[in-house]
């Protein structure tokens, strides 16, 4: 029997779905996703959650032995994260995301990472293996997992609030607080790198 402290759990799951924010991701789903058909936008989703359970899995399981392999450190990982999220909130502000052609991809990439699954949220995980163990780190992605899918369910009826006018102005807003933690993720590598020396 696996002993687990329900306050570890209940601290690591929360906290990794405030890193990863799917509820602060949403307007920017519904705004690139309004002009798809249902089945296309449920495929975008739907390749999203798998894409960023897998992610989320694979580090919980061996977050260091993974960074090691491609002799990658925290600090490293969290500047190119932070470098890719400046790229792609630059792209949204100045001429917007077009979301056309295969929808597993359009999930993956930029939606379940680096948005859902940055840096911070792998950094996340990765603490919580060192701090609680691998079964509090696999049961609290698994619960972000679940929360963020029913924060997703709820796309449809925020596209009906919005408005293609409002998902516009969400997405430009969206681009620049993307901007911002980009931002933080560099700054904080930087600074993770100079205090280790």
């Amino acid at each position: 029997m696996l002993d687990i402290n329900t306050n570890d759990l209940l601290k690591s799951a929360i906290s990794l779905f405030i890193v990863m924010d799917p509820i602060g991701l949403v307007p920017l789903i519904v705004s690139l996703t309004s002009n798809l058909s249902r089945e296309h936008s449920k495929k975008v989703v739907r390749s999203t959650i798998y894409t960023a359970a897998s992610l989320l899995l694979a580090f919980a399981l061996a977050g260091h032995q993974i960074l090691q392999l491609f002799g990658v450190s925290i600090e490293s990982f969290s500047i190119a994260g932070g470098l890719l999220l400046l790229l792609l909130s630059f792209e949204l502000l100045l001429k917007g995301w077009e979301l056309k052609g295969n929808a597993i991809e359009v999930g993956a990439v930029p939606l379940a990472f680096p948005l859902l699954v940055g840096p911070g949220a792998i950094t996340t995980t990765i603490i919580t293996l060192e701090r609680y163990g691998i079964a509090v780190a696999l049961l609290s992605v698994g619960i972000a997992i679940m929360l963020t899918l029913i924060v997703f369910n709820f796309m449809h009826m925020l596209n009906r609030l919005l408005g293609q006018l409002g998902s516009l102005i969400v997405s430009r807003v969206m681009a620049i607080l993307i901007a911002a933690i980009a931002i933080e993720f560099i700054i904080s590598g930087i600074e993770s790198i100079f205090l280790t020396k």
